[in-house]
This record gives C-alpha cells, structure tokens and sequence, in this order.
C-alpha cells in the first residue's frame, strides 16, 4: 500500500456526511445503519444517560485489532477518519483491502462516550475522565470497553485522541500535526517485548508521513499511569498505540488532520496484516521529537500595553476557547498570557512593532479577557474564525 494510493483515493471514501468538530451520536446513526450491509454492527451498551455505543466489526482473519474513539467526547477528528476508512473496506475491492480483510478482524468503537460527546465536553455525563477509570471501572463507558477487550483478546489495541493545539513536535515551530505513544506498562517504563511492537507500528506509519508532513509527529510522554487504558491495556501484554489528532495551520476544524489520520490509521492497519510484527523495528520510535507544550493559537509580538507598573512592551498569546453553540464548535479568542513569550510559537503572529494594543477597545486587559476586537496603531485585525 502506497503514499499515493492513499492520497488519492482518499476523497473516493471520505465520509462526507461528517464534518467539522461536533459530532455525535445523531450524526453516526445513519451511517451505522449503511455500513449493517458489509459489517457486524452490535450495541454493545449504554451510556450513563442511556445513549446507545455501537461496535462495527470488520474482516474476518486472524489477527484480531481493537479500535475505540471519542472517549472524550470533544475528540472527534478520529471518528471521522474511522468512518472514511469504514467506506475503503466497504467499497474497495482492491487486493491490498482484501488482504487485511482475510488476515485481520477489526473491532471499532466509533463513539465509547456519546453523552460527552453531544455536550461537546472531555467527560462523561457523572463528570469522569474515562481515560483515568482503568483502574476503578467505575463508569459504564468504561465496564463496556473492558468487557469488550475481554472477550475480544486483540493482538493490538488503537487508542483514538485528540489533542490541543498547543503541542509543537519538539522544541520547534512545527506544529505537532499527529502525535502517538507506546504507552509504558510498568513504573520503570520498561523497554518490552509488548512495548517494542507497538513501537514498530509507530515507525512505519510515521515513515509514511514524514514525507507529507515532515517534522510534525510526535511522541507522547511515556510516564506510567495505571488510570489510564492504554497503559492498562500494554500491561496485559497487549501491543497498544495511542494516537493523537492534532493541528494544521489553518485547520481549526481539523479536515486535513483528518486525512493524514486516515492515512495513519489504515496504513496501521495494512502494516498488521502484512507483517509478523516481531518488535525488531523499534528504534527509529526514538528519533520522533517527543511533545512540547510550545504554542499558542495567536502571539501579538512587541504590544505596548497599560500596566500597574505603567507602560510596557510585551508579548500577549491568545487561545481559541472551544465553545459548543448552535449546535456547532464556536472558537472564542481569550487571552492566555501576557509578558516574555520568545520560547514559544504562535500558529498566527502578529508583529506590533511596540505600537499600542488595544483589546475591545481597553488599554488595560488581563489574562483571561475574552477578546472582541484587537486594534494595534488603530488599525483592527480581526481574531474570529470564520
């Protein structure tokens, strides 16, 4: 399976009836109906609010891949991508499709949090980060994902996320477009047998993309947390791959995110099928620069600003607050900092040349203002996304 056979049969599959940040439940129904025509669709449960969460099983092999999304429910970009290649198993008869379709049986997850999914929020209806309940099991959500990992017995594990805009892949200005881990499995974060083929899968998708998106993967902090799944899930000795949706310049709605996460996911995939993965092919894992909490969505450089200690020049960062609206994502811009911000990043920055900032027309603002309009030597510059 190519980069180019990727790339371009890409906008044959995408699922178009999916879009922007807010998806839910409502918006997956249809599809699951479709897709009961080419896979073992089951309700696997309920949410705490009664909400239904689906499994979608795929081929028919072997080597057995369990795949979950959303369980925060505000991180939708892979639910996406799980629909668009849902659509290349469905319809693509081509031998590379077929291949993974004998040699592989695919389990999906497409929503494991649609209560938090539909208030556009991290947590789950009590309020709990299923991502820290591995441990206690103490939500639904939680007891059907661990039933499910019971009895299914995966020989790997997909751990679908997204991440914030602020991660720079290493001490750059590149944006950390994807991110992934192999999770530790013990305190020592022990380098495993367990750990070593999870890594393996990690090299060859990033292989993949380097070429795409050069300089923007990541890799995650490897610290042990015995809440969190996937750490739980490698230390069973199951091969588990955390993977992180994160930003492209430009794409708050996350749309070209989403291809290389389509093209990660189901080169993942192809790789499992096509390969006894041994481990051997670790140690490229380790040149991937790990995550640096590095940018800011918008950095207003050299603003002469109003202060208690009278005038100064500073750096102001601004953050987009995502805010569900309407029944769409409003991105509202608050200012995050204010004060020496040259080891940092801005997606967007904009150059004062210490002229007087003003932010809804006030000299004196704070951290946490949310931000109107910003006029710099009176001249507006619009800060809303459209």
């Amino acid at each position: 399976m190519t980069k180019d056979y990727l790339k371009t049969g890409y906008d044959s599959y995408k699922e178009i009836q999916l879009k922007n940040r807010y998806i839910h439940n409502d918006h997956i129904q249809p599809l699951i109906e479709n897709l009961k025509s080419y896979f073992k669709i089951e309700q696997i449960g309920n949410s705490v609010l009664n909400a239904p969460i689906h499994s979608i099983k795929i081929g028919h092999g072997p080597k057995k891949v369990l795949l979950w999304s959303q369980m925060h429910g505000n991180e939708s970009t892979t639910t996406k991508a799980i629909f668009d290649i849902c659509n290349v198993f469905a319809l693509d008869g081509s031998e590379n499709i077929q291949h993974i379709l004998n040699s592989s049986t695919i389990l999906i997850v497409p929503i494991l949090n649609p209560d938090g999914a539909k208030l556009y929020t991290r947590l789950n209806a009590n309020e709990i980060d299923l991502n820290r309940d591995a441990k206690n099991l103490s939500q639904p959500e939680s007891v059907i994902l661990r039933d499910l990992f019971n009895n299914f017995k995966p020989d790997f594990c997909f751990n679908l996320h997204g991440q914030r805009t602020l991660f720079g892949a290493g001490q750059t200005n590149k944006s950390a477009t994807l991110s992934f881990l192999s999770p530790a499995q013990d305190e020592a974060c022990t380098l495993t047998h367990t750990r070593k083929k999870s890594m393996e899968v990690i090299v060859a998708m990033n292989t993949l993309l380097q070429d795409q998106i050069p300089n923007q993967i990541g890799i995650y902090d490897d610290a042990f947390n015995d809440n969190c799944v996937g750490d739980t899930f490698q230390s069973l000795n199951t091969p588990t791959i955390l993977f992180e949706a994160g930003h492209f310049k430009d794409d708050y709605n996350r749309e070209i995110t989403r291809f290389y996460m389509f093209q990660a996911l189901l080169y993942g995939l192809y790789y499992i099928a096509n390969n006894k993965v041994s481990g051997t092919g670790f140690e490229p894992y380790f040149s991937i620069p790990e995550n640096c909490k590095n940018h800011f969505d918008v950095i207003i450089r050299q603003a002469k600003i109003v202060s208690e200690n009278g005038e100064e020049i500073v750096d102001i960062a601004i953050q987009y607050q995502e805010v569900l609206k309407n029944n769409a994502i409003d991105f509202m811009p608050k200012i995050e900092r204010i004060g020496d911000l040259n080891s940092y990043f801005g997606h967007k920055e904009i150059s004062a040349n210490k002229c007087e900032v003003l932010i809804n027309n006030q000299k004196n603002f704070i951290v946490g203002h949310e931000i109107e309009e910003v006029f710099i030597d009176n001249i507006k510059y619009p800060l809303k996304l459209t």
